[in-house]
């Protein structure tokens, strides 16, 4: 799609481009800093609009049998997987990432929607004869309207988190996406206007008042969300208050454990990738790696590979800037009061000069950088920086390491580097985390299995993906039978 027919976006309702709030917002390319595309500042009155629109198409959407649904399911799928380098593109520009970890965006969020496209075998109900004559049965059904609120950080992936399995239990959806990234999920919906019903999915853009009028509109039956954990529990109270159904997924601080006996130059390459890839704005990246014993070799690997990173969007080795100015200025100020605080900087991204000559041109570069700490208490190694920085904190032994890792407020991912399976189970069976790797420092669950954390990692009782994602977008209905004998003796009896 040409650039041109986004630059002023519209709310996508009832599979239709709609005029929204006549003031917009500007979203910025990362890469120079330059204007691509203006973006709707939605009202409660443009929610309204929309959900009235999802409310109208419930009644059809649920009704059809799952079988039906996943028609449309795959319509969709076959749609997107077609405008899969399109998509990929917009991704790349309208939030930095590297072209690889665009497609890999883009790529992840398909293969939810490839999962959802077993529903029809995967939410068969039970039945059993529960006494003499009695017989029960259980079968899902949708919710009603639901809405998703998403970061920016993935533009493509974490709305696809939620939407096909909402869609495909039965419900319609009403999506307000990151109001920093909306190019990429306004092409989706125009996408899937061609092969979805008018009004199961639409998509409102705007900012915080946008998501709060969604969170509170009173045909809105359950709110999934991403974001911070400060925003996290606030959605998740409100909600909650209203008698809404709420999964709301925070923020993370991850910690990756070296053994002695771990594989080095594995090690070294996995840990790099895991805290500087997607120019470190993943809630599973990695933010503190707890190196047990000293490890100099392993600790020299990592600066290296994280100083032969080079800014830009192709190639192995490249790394895209951060989302915003004040992304650059809260990972620059952490930088330095890690400094302040006596930590030892191994590699400072402030000042990498290629990363510096980009940003001298326009644009928000800030190269990888690796901070050793030798205070537990350093702020770096307790606040979510959200960027491409590493710190590196010196254990002496397992359980110290666990100690600090136990600590952390958050609870979303955590791995062990070791070659050792009787270490590695120590570690799985003891981390404060949800997901959890063994030689892998992004341990991103695939479906079946589901996404999520723990403790400030998430509010709400079910994950985001898989299995616990067909349970949160339904309710059991459970149907309890018995028929009374026959008087009449017939052939049947």
């Amino acid at each position: 799609m040409a650039l041109q027919t986004l630059k002023t976006l519209c709310n996508y309702v009832g599979n239709q481009a709609t005029a929204a709030s006549e003031e917009y917002l500007e979203v910025t390319s990362p890469h120079d800093g330059n204007t691509i595309a203006m973006v709707p500042l939605s009202t409660a009155e443009d929610v309204d609009v929309a959900v009235t629109s999802a409310k109208a198409a419930f009644g059809a959407w649920s009704g059809l049998t799952f079988k039906a649904r996943s028609a449309y399911l795959l319509k969709l799928y076959v749609e997107l997987q077609a405008h899969a380098e399109e998509l990929a593109e917009l991704v790349v520009l309208e939030h930095g990432k590297n072209m690889a970890e665009a497609r890999g965006d883009v790529a992840k969020g398909l293969e939810t929607l490839e999962y959802a496209l077993s529903l029809p075998q995967l939410t068969q109900g039970r039945v059993a004869y529960v006494s003499n004559g009695v017989q029960c049965r259980d079968e899902r059904v949708a919710l009603g309207v639901v809405g998703g609120i998403v970061p920016f950080n993935f533009p493509f992936m974490v709305p696809f988190w939620t939407i096909p399995i909402a869609l495909g239990m039965g419900n319609t959806y009403v999506l307000k996406p990151s109001e920093k990234v909306p190019m990429t999920m306004t092409r989706v919906a125009e996408l899937a206007s061609q092969v979805l019903p008018p009004g199961v999915l639409n998509i409102v853009h705007g900012d915080a008042k946008c998501a709060q009028a969604l969170v509170e509109h009173a045909g809105v039956r359950a709110i999934a969300f991403v974001g911070t954990s400060m925003v996290a529990e606030q959605i998740y109270k409100r909600a909650t208050e209203l008698g809404k159904r709420v999964l709301a997924l925070g923020g993370a601080k991850n910690h990756l454990v070296a053994l002695p006996d771990c594989d080095v130059e594995m090690t070294a390459q996995d840990v790099v990738n895991s805290f500087a890839g997607c120019a470190g704005e993943r809630c599973m990246a990695a933010s503190v790696l707890l190196v047990v014993g000293e490890q100099p070799e392993l600790v020299e690997r990592i600066v290296a590979k994280a100083r032969a990173l080079e800014p830009g969007s192709d190639g192995a080795r490249a790394m895209g800037p951060v989302i915003d100015d004040a992304a650059v200025t809260r990972i620059t100020l952490s930088i330095a009061r890690a400094e302040s605080e006596g930590a030892e900087l191994l590699l400072d991204g402030r000042s990498e000069p290629s990363f510096a000559e980009r940003r001298a041109r326009g644009g928000f570069w800030i190269g990888p950088s690796v901070i050793r700490h030798t205070a537990s208490t350093d702020s770096a190694l307790h606040d979510e920086i959200f960027g491409p920085v590493l710190s590196i904190l010196h254990c002496p032994t397992f359980d110290a390491a666990l100690e600090v890792e136990n600590a952390n407020c958050y609870g979303n991912a955590a791995c062990v580097y070791t070659q050792s399976g009787a270490h590695a189970e120590y570690f799985t069976q003891r981390f404060e985390a949800s997901m959890i790797g063994v030689n892998v420092g992004v341990p991103v669950p695939r479906e079946p299995f589901s996404f999520g954390g723990m403790h400030r990692s998430k509010f709400g009782s079910c994950d985001i993906t898989g299995d616990a994602a067909i349970e949160f977008f339904s309710f059991r209905r459970k149907i309890t039978t018995k028929w009374s004998m026959a008087t009449e003796k017939s052939w049947m009896n």
